[in-house]
């Protein structure tokens, strides 16, 4: 008999008993919606083999895992049900406890060893199957490690064909193949009636199988039977957030539950929520609308998260209150701080939400054209996706202020320091709050913010960048767009974002790897960034795997250019093109290290911290 001792601690260090509960009480709470699902979660999705192997894993009576509900009707939100796969719960049914974790579990047993429906799930292929679960009578009373082979998956027909071309077909569409197949099914084994109707009527088929049936009964039914699993009840009056946390820490399904979604159902379960006419708001669906509009004119924006638009809301908030508290007690130590922290998102009212996301998805769309302007035109050379967030924050708070010369300025400054900080990889939501109020603070005349004057680069950082996944790597990319570098095929105009698309321009090898190869020498910051510049697909074909004298000459040839028209082009990429034309590698790596920093410096408006000796080892 399976026994639990356990217990759950939650925030506060409040301590929550595990109560052992027989599977079959469990799954007719799940039948009759006393035990339903949150909105938040997933839907239903276990495979075939997956449900054969818990299917196993209860007749042999090993341990299940401990399953997790919530009370209803406490004093906090409430979140909108949803009964279980597979059930035939009447609408509008109130459940006693939501189900936090254990829904793929108990809905695969539910619909196994209950449902009087076939098993909707997917075979090994992922292709949809619509089967019904029975077990081998003789096999599953032989040896334990042979069980779940003695559990079988038969189509919704209940005819099996395992080798049509043998002729091979198992039917088992009535009571009396079943028997004769000694094949149980086990969506009988809580039906007491119908299970003791099938057992006569397998038994009276000979005398050998009151045998093998008492050893079934016995060694598999009785274990169905008896089979308790561990369920952790939390009590009604448990916070949101602390709902929150345990589903992240407990979830066996390996899914985090966001923030946004457990917001969408507590909107949904709120009945104060409704419009006029008693429909909820669907707030997950509102999220939609304001994601696609902004993707799909703004591609900067395209994975915008909801998380990131209700810590921008729940920003505007808090400032909002601490600047009226400070208004109001200037000499008070108080004032409430600035935060969006997940506590700060579950407790948005909608009617906030509601009032402030059309100014909101305006400061986002704004923050796209500021990106726009510092030549960041797609989310995949967005070096921060999480600056969004305070950009588009103190965009909702300043208005139009923030478009001045002066607050453009200083703004494209912190943004730079940010990303050659970088200083937004981590523990952003603390950044986010001092930003918010430091920056603001200093248009309006303050002192510079922490982000600017903690921002520091150094010069053997440059030398060590090679990942598209480095925000400053990006940075680099963002800043030679934006002073107006050519494609090496006489562009007639700088690399726009509409070319960057249409050429399919990227970072390419100034000096190929071939030719270190071609030319015995090694060089460990071959792949640095300081050997790299944006160009288009074509333009990389012609570099291939040639020297750069040479594939300057083609450049020259296959575009009708002057050579002096092209070193004009290489130079519009702070390159010298007279150490291209030497293929003179460290003499070019080093002046394209320092017109890079004096590139970056200009950009976070303060020096860059340069190596010991100007003629440092490349």
């Amino acid at each position: 008999m399976l026994r639990r001792s356990e217990t759950v601690w939650l925030q506060g260090g409040r301590e929550v008993a595990v109560h052992d509960t027989r599977l079959e009480e469990l799954l007719d709470a799940v039948r009759t919606g006393k035990i339903q699902l949150p909105d938040f979660q997933r839907d239903w999705k276990w495979d075939d083999g997956r449900i054969r192997s818990l299917l196993a894993t209860v007749t042999q009576e090993f341990p299940l895992g401990v399953i997790m509900s919530l009370e209803t009707g406490g004093t906090a939100p409430q979140f909108k049900p949803r009964p279980l796969a597979g059930t035939q719960v009447p609408a509008g049914t109130p459940p006693e406890h939501l189900l936090l974790d254990g829904q793929q579990r108990l809905t695969a047993l539910y619909q196994a060893l209950v449902a009087q429906q076939p098993v909707e799930t997917k075979d090994s292929r992922d292709n949809d199957i619509s089967v019904w679960y029975y077990i081998d009578i003789v096999k599953a009373t032989g040896s334990e490690e042979d069980r779940e082979d003695a559990i079988l998956a038969v189509p919704a027909s209940r005819i099996l064909r395992r080798s049509p071309s043998r002729g091979d077909v198992l039917d088992l569409s009535s009571r009396d193949k079943e028997c004769a197949a000694g094949l149980f099914p086990l969506n009988l084994c809580f039906d007491r009636r119908t299970l003791r109707a099938w057992q006569r009527a397998y038994e009276d088929r000979d005398e050998a199988r009151e045998r093998h049936w008492e050893n079934f009964d016995a060694g598999v039914l009785k274990q169905i039977e008896q089979f308790q699993v561990p369920w952790v009840k939390l009590r009604k009056d448990t916070s949101t957030e602390a709902v929150c946390v345990v589903f992240e820490r407990v979830n066996t399904g390996g899914l985090n539950l966001n923030v946004f979604e457990l917001l969408t159902a507590t909107y949904a379960g709120n009945r104060a929520y409704a419009d006029e006419h008693g429909k909820e708001f669907n707030l997950r669906g509102d999220w939609e609308r304001i994601k696609d509009g902004l993707a799909e004119k703004y591609p900067v924006l395209e994975k915008l998260a909801s998380l990131e638009f209700l810590q921008a809301l729940a920003l505007v908030l808090s400032y909002r209150r601490r600047r009226q508290f400070l208004a109001e007690h200037p000499n008070s130590s108080e004032a409430p701080s600035i935060r969006c922290k997940r506590k700060d998102l579950l407790a948005l009212p909608l009617s906030d939400y509601r009032e402030w996301t059309p100014k909101i998805t305006h400061a986002f769309a704004w923050a796209s054209e500021f990106l726009s302007e510092q030549c960041v035109f797609r989310e995949a050379e967005l070096p921060y996706q999480t600056q969004l967030v305070p950009l588009a924050t103190i965009r909702v708070i300043l208005g139009d202020a923030i478009d001045t010369p002066q607050a453009r300025k200083k703004i494209v400054q912190w943004y730079w320091c940010g990303v050659f900080g970088e200083l937004y990889g981590s523990t952003t939501d603390t950044r986010f709050a001092k930003d918010i109020e430091q920056v603001i603070d200093w248009i309006e005349g303050g002192s510079e913010p922490d982000t600017v004057t903690e921002a520091s680069f150094q010069e053997q950082r440059l030398r060590s960048m090679s990942s598209k996944l480095s925000a400053a790597y990006k940075g680099v990319f963002a800043l030679l767009l934006q002073h107006g570098c050519y494609d090496w095929y006489a562009s007639a105009s700088p690399i726009s974002g509409e070319s960057l698309v249409a050429e399919a321009v990227d970072f390419r090898l100034v000096f190929p790897k071939a030719w270190f190869d071609s030319a015995a020498l090694k060089n460990a910051h071959v792949t640095s960034v300081v050997n790299k510049t944006p160009l288009s697909t074509r333009a990389a074909k012609t570099i291939g795997t040639r020297a750069p004298a040479v594939y300057l000459d083609m450049f020259a040839r296959e575009s009708g250019a002057q050579p002096e028209w092209v070193d004009d082009l290489v130079e519009s990429h702070f390159i010298d093109p007279k150490t291209l034309r030497a293929n003179d590698y460290e003499a070019f790596y080093r002046d394209r290290t320092e017109q890079l920093l004096g590139l970056i410096e200009s950009a976070m408006g303060k020096p860059v911290v340069r190596a010991a000796s100007a003629a440092s080892a490349i």
